[in-house]
């Protein structure tokens, strides 16, 4: 398994300006230092390249790029009231995603069948012409269309099982067939999108998918959807590749949620997911999203860690009566479940 990091994650500190902010470096100290003691699980480190203002631009505006870009370089500032930037956090999102960019071309040139680009700042929520909730560029939107436009792939699923829905890559494939994008989310959590109802648009429709749970939910709901709604749909969609936006802020002890997940939670979901790119012949990459309790989010990425290299047996759970069967009752209009 190849794990890619820089240097460059470790500077970028909204505290600079929002000083109890917590999307702190701290969170990959934790990650670094517990891949340590476990002897970094057999992954394989790589340096992680930065990405060109061309290459981001495969899912942003250049005017969007540009504008980070002079706002870091001026010093930093507020770009809203949750995401802050310093004179090197353009930087690290370059790196951020180039990580998750040269993570695919790796999966696809056969160097690897797994891998996880554990870096900051994180992307999902980051629209087209828009940096929000903490996410400066998109990095596994930019990893999936470079996976199609540039290194011949027809459909790619995108995973995100951060408990903040990844309206920023919803928005970006929300009218494409080629790429499969599910969420389970905590519902009426930030950004406030995410609603079962919304299945993508135009050729897209119902290649979105959207689950959102109450708060409290625990892992019997998450990995109960994920088995029996996601899965199945994305078994159907048959993708070249899988990708994950691994948050792990739905853990009990995060701070930014009310769900109630152990680490062993991401490690059977994870799982689950090797288990689907096996059976579909799909290499599985991760990029790294939210997460803000350092512990947890360690242990949690080390559980992830060993369920994607096949490590740690997938177990069946029974449907969730509620949530399970309501999400169902909208994804088999357009999936087999």
């Amino acid at each position: 398994m190849l794990l890619f990091h820089h240097q460059s994650s470790l500077h970028h500190d909204p505290r600079a300006l929002s000083p109890d902010h917590p999307d702190r470096p701290e969170r990959l100290h934790a990650i670094q230092a517990a891949l340590t003691e476990a002897g970094w699980l057999g992954c394989e480190l790589v340096q992680a390249p930065a990405a060109t203002p061309a290459q981001l631009a495969l899912v942003h505006a250049p005017e969007h790029i540009d504008s980070v870009r002079r706002l870091c370089e001026a010093g930093g500032g507020h770009i809203d009231e949750d995401t802050f930037v310093d004179e090197t956090s353009y930087h690290a999102a370059l790196h951020a995603a180039g990580g998750a960019m040269e993570m695919v071309r790796a999966l696809l040139g056969g160097e690897a069948h797994t891998a996880f680009s554990a870096m900051r700042p994180s992307g999902h929520h980051a629209e087209r012409d828009r940096a929000m909730g903490f996410c400066l560029f998109n990095n596994v939107a930019v990893a999936a269309e470079l996976a199609i436009r540039e290194l011949g792939l027809e459909r790619v699923f995108v995973l995100d099982w951060d408990v903040h829905h990844g309206n920023g890559t919803a928005s970006i494939f929300r009218h494409r067939p080629d790429v499969l994008f599910a969420s389970i989310h905590q519902s009426n959590l930030y950004p406030g999108t995410g609603s079962v109802n919304d299945a993508g648009s135009g050729a897209g429709l119902g290649y979105t998918i959207n689950i959102p749970v109450p708060r409290g939910s625990d892992d019997e709901v998450w990995l109960s959807v994920l088995e029996h709604v996601i899965i199945p749909a994305a078994q159907e969609f048959r993708p070249q590749l899988v990708l994950i936006s691994a948050g792990f802020d739905g853990h009990h002890r995060d701070p930014l949620s009310d769900c109630r997940l152990e680490a062993d939670s991401f490690g059977q979901m994870a799982a689950q997911v090797h288990d689907l790119g096996a059976a579909v012949r799909a290499p599985v990459g991760a990029v790294l999203e939210g997460g803000y309790e350092p512990s947890a989010l360690a242990e949690s990425m080390l559980t992830t860690i060993r369920g994607l290299k096949g490590e740690i047996a997938s177990e069946s759970i029974a449907p969730d009566r509620l949530v399970t069967s309501r999400a169902a009752a909208h994804v088999g209009h357009f999936w087999s479940l």
